[in-house]
């Protein structure tokens, strides 16, 4: 019972949350859809989390995404030990790089006033779950080796089996507990994306080239030192 709530249930929610929460706020609040860039406010922390931290999860999901929607190639690339020793490698140092550049971006909202003031609870919310995502992502790999090998043969039917709406939780209910919350966490993440800063990730930038102009005031500092501040 509580595999299949865990397992079918929850993903199915996760997914109509996210589909039908991101839709509505798109078509009421449009300008949300961005990323809320701090950057005006600090710039020289951001520039050591931001970038790393895109480059090491960017590719992750990249990993997981040609396994999942291609298994057939992503058998044969991981059919050689050397290539899959590459990618177990590969896969440990882009997680530290992640969680390095998670932290930065977590302690620069933690200790820079400013950007601790534009920070919401969703904010933190979302920081937390990405978080303990990489963390527990990073432990998986560590610890259960062969991940790019057995998720091919546990986590893709489960997925697959979902998207036919035949679900069959079998290849993952005989997972270790810290990899079902892996799984979970992920799930969780798209539950809660729409209600965050995350869904700038499903707007094509392209639409900016049509959409209404932001409009961004400078004020000078009256202290006379010739800085100015964003408003």
């Amino acid at each position: 019972m509580l595999d299949d709530v865990l397992f079918v249930a929850f993903p199915y929610l996760a997914f109509i949350t996210a589909v039908w929460v991101g839709i509505y706020r798109f078509r009421n609040d449009r300008f949300s859809y961005s990323t809320q860039s701090s950057q005006f406010l600090e710039n020289r922390m951001l520039s050591w989390g931001s970038a790393p931290w895109h480059y090491a999860i960017l590719t992750i999901l990249m990993a997981h995404l040609v396994a999942l929607l291609v298994p057939s190639i992503w058998a044969s690339v991981i059919s050689a030990p050397i290539r899959l020793y590459t990618l177990e490698v590969t896969g440990l140092s882009l997680a530290l790089m992640a969680i390095f550049a998670l932290c930065v971006l977590v302690y620069r909202r933690l200790t820079t006033h400013r950007v601790r003031t534009v920070t919401t609870p969703a904010d933190w919310l979302l920081f937390s779950l990405l978080l303990a995502q990489v963390v527990l992502g990073f432990w998986v790999s560590l610890f259960f080796r062969w991940g790019a090998d057995w998720y091919l043969h546990t986590t893709v039917p489960w997925i697959g089996s979902l998207v036919k709406f035949q679900p069959d939780t079998a290849t993952v209910t005989t997972l270790p507990w810290v990899v079902k919350f892996h799984i979970l966490g992920g799930f969780a993440i798209i539950a809660v994306f729409p209600f965050t800063r995350l869904v700038h990730a499903v707007i094509w930038p392209i639409t900016y080239l049509w959409r209404p102009h932001q409009v961004v005031i400078w004020n000078r500092n009256r202290t006379g030192t010739g800085r100015k501040a964003p408003r």
